[in-house]
């Protein structure tokens, strides 16, 4: 698999619908196993995405932004005290609160640096690339 955005994101994006505003969402990383999950371009949100997959999970993204080129810039998510299996797989979502409707945004699972990883109880800084987390 490479990094991609999810398409149903993007259609939600078009179509107007909730819980797709990167700039004012309570935007979050997951540090995910690809040996829990297998990426499909059918997941729209974090039900799609067995529990068991997700080894840590990182607060809001700061200094959100978004060009004019279509990218989505942010500063670092973080994790704290990660323990689980190894992590290979980052995904960008939309955190409503609740896994029915948070919104799957983008996996990346190629060109990240540190991963795959096998947790042992560190910190984790989630840094982007300096382009952004992505550009469509």
């Amino acid at each position: 698999m490479a990094n991609k955005i999810y398409p149903k994101y993007k259609a939600a994006c078009m179509g107007g619908g909730p819980n797709v505003n990167l700039l004012t969402g309570s935007i979050k990383t997951i540090m995910a196993s690809t040996s829990a999950y297998t990426y499909s371009d059918a997941h729209e949100f974090l039900a799609d995405v067995p529990s068991g997959a997700r080894v840590a999970t990182s607060g809001d993204l700061a200094a959100k932004s978004v060009g004019i080129d279509g990218s989505f810039k942010s500063g670092n998510g973080r994790c704290n005290g990660v323990t689980g299996i190894t992590v290979s797989a980052i995904i960008l979502y939309v955190d409503s609160g609740a896994d029915s409707t948070s919104r799957l945004v983008a996996y990346f699972d190629t060109g990240i640096t540190g991963l795959p990883v096998t947790p042992a109880g560190a910190s984790y800084n989630i840094i982007p690339d300096a382009t952004g987390w992505f550009i469509e």
